[in-house]
């Protein structure tokens, strides 16, 4: 995942759920956020922030937030950059739990449904849906960071889909870093997690990988544990 020229600022405020408010060189810029989740814990007043500048002279807004620094290092926001990571990932060979890939696209319909990523192996079809981990608490990462009513619609589709004889993968993958072990936020959605525990107990693949960040950009990382 390549981004273009990036820009530093200072986080003021969430203006609503797509644009937010920054300090860049003295003047308040209006910029626009790729991440609808509430990432209250990330954009606090004053944090430092990271923005790609848009090539598009037609924009209302000239940037759009990609990071946030926090304890130390680049926190991932683009919700856009999860999907991208994790098929470029998978063509790589990078994902130890899918060895074997034949072929793989982004994006693919089963019944009512649209998965992230379709792929085959040397004998078997399957799906994968990417969900973005921008939450951390006591180096627990934690999915989601508020209610999602879609994301368990997602999860309970893609059982379904094993019981039709695909291979079906829930692929969190952890933005920030300092992360050893990925969780359900049982807390904050439990319906969500029952519905990953269901998936789990019925022979969906629940993966968590860390976003490695290298000089021309963002690929996946290190395997982290799973606790469901």
């Amino acid at each position: 995942m390549l981004y273009g020229e990036i820009k530093e600022g200072k986080w003021i405020r969430r203006v609503n759920r797509f644009i937010g408010e920054v300090m860049m060189d003295d003047s308040v810029e209006k910029v626009h956020i790729r991440n609808t989740g509430r990432l209250k814990e990330l954009l606090q007043p004053g944090a430092t922030v990271y923005l790609e500048t848009s090539t598009n002279p037609n924009r209302k807004t000239r940037f759009s937030l990609i990071g946030v620094h926090k304890k130390g290092s680049f926190v991932n926001v683009d919700s856009q950059a999860p999907n991208a990571i994790v098929y470029d990932g998978l063509l790589k060979g990078k994902i130890k739990e899918l060895p074997d890939i034949t072929f793989a696209k982004r994006e693919a319909v089963f019944g009512d449904s649209r998965f992230d990523l379709y792929f085959k192996t040397l004998d078997k079809e399957g799906f994968i849906e990417v969900k973005g981990v921008t939450l951390e608490k006591e180096g627990r990462a934690l999915f989601p960071d508020a209610p999602t009513t879609r994301g368990t619609k997602h999860v309970l589709e893609m059982i379904e889909a094993v019981h039709k004889g695909y291979i079906g993968v829930i692929f969190f993958l952890v933005q920030i870093k300092g992360c050893s072990v990925f969780s359900a936020n049982r807390d904050l959605d439990p319906n969500f997690a029952d519905a990953l525990k269901k998936a789990k107990d019925g022979g969906v693949l629940i993966i968590a990988y860390e976003t490695a960040l290298t000089e021309k950009g963002f690929e996946i990382g290190k395997s982290l544990q799973v606790q469901i």
